[in-house]
């Protein structure tokens, strides 16, 4: 995969196995269902979300699906998460297991919903 040439979600899943695509196009569909207003884009040469700022960021790798929805949302779904290998703003889903994609909904409504409140408190000043 030639990253530094990648400009859109459906070229970046497209360079991927056809299993791979499908667990792609899965995630990818339910991060629009929670955030169906948001911005597709390439960022750091991976899936993007934004709405008010990045909502969630999601890679495709040899043996996981990386998830990047923020220190924010690792932490309010601490628990939930700790099944899987994670570091402070990551969250690894292994291949090997089945992809949460309820909580992926859940925590892209929950970044979405501080995007929004962030939004609002500047509007405020």
């Amino acid at each position: 995969m030639n990253a530094d040439k990648i400009t859109s979600i459906d070229e970046y899943i497209a360079t991927f196995p056809e299993d791979i695509q499908q667990v792609l196009t899965n995630i990818r569909a339910t991060v629009r269902e929670a955030a169906p207003e948001a911005e597709e884009t390439i960022s750091y040469q991976v899936p993007t979300f934004k709405q008010h700022g990045i909502l969630v960021h999601f890679a495709a790798w040899k043996n996981h699906i990386g998830f990047y929805p923020s220190p924010s949302g690792i932490e309010q779904f601490e628990q939930e998460l700790a099944q899987y290998p994670q570091s402070k703003g990551a969250v690894q889903f292994p291949y090997d297991r089945p992809i949460p994609y309820d909580l992926i909904r859940r925590i892209v409504t929950y970044r979405l919903e501080q995007n929004l409140e962030k939004q609002a408190a500047k509007k405020k000043k």
